[in-house]
């Protein structure tokens, strides 16, 4: 691959981070392709359907005033870009895990990993502080099967 479309692949994935830092739910479609599969599941309980992260986002978005997601580093390698993140809140809306909201702030280190073809993001993978966040929101823990 060369380093234009390493490059571009890049700053396809800074531009849905500033998309979503902004609240602009209708530009996702520029950045992630219709059926992007999200293997982290944004939202505890999210469907497992192609496309069901443009959801899981606004729903974020609804959950979370001062929503920012802060690239930290970017690192692209053929069709993939990690990217190392500061994603930062107030929970101010209701949440799916936490429907009451604790006008708390949070701010968490995340990487993601996404998959770009043709231009548009196909597929991410994320890893999260979910345990500090829980702890900074004042939210319980998960009960597990």
């Amino acid at each position: 691959m060369d380093a234009t479309r390493t490059e571009r692949n890049k700053q396809l994935v800074t531009g849905l981070f500033a998309a979503i830092s902004a609240r602009r739910t209708a530009d996702l479609p520029r950045y992630l392709a219709a059926d992007v599969i999200d293997h982290n599941k944004i939202i505890h309980g999210e469907p497992d359907a192609p496309g069901a992260a443009f959801d899981g986002f606004r729903q974020q978005l609804d959950a979370f005033s001062e929503a920012r997601i802060e690239p930290r580093e970017l690192i692209a390698e053929g069709d993939r870009v990690v990217a190392r993140l500061l994603v930062s809140g107030v929970h101010t809306g209701a949440h799916p895990r936490m429907p009451r909201p604790t006008g708390r702030r949070f701010a968490v280190e995340q990487i993601w990993i996404f998959t770009v073809r043709a231009g548009k993001i196909t597929e991410i993978r994320a890893v999260s502080d979910r345990l500090g966040m829980f702890a900074q929101l004042g939210w319980d823990w998960p009960e597990t099967a």
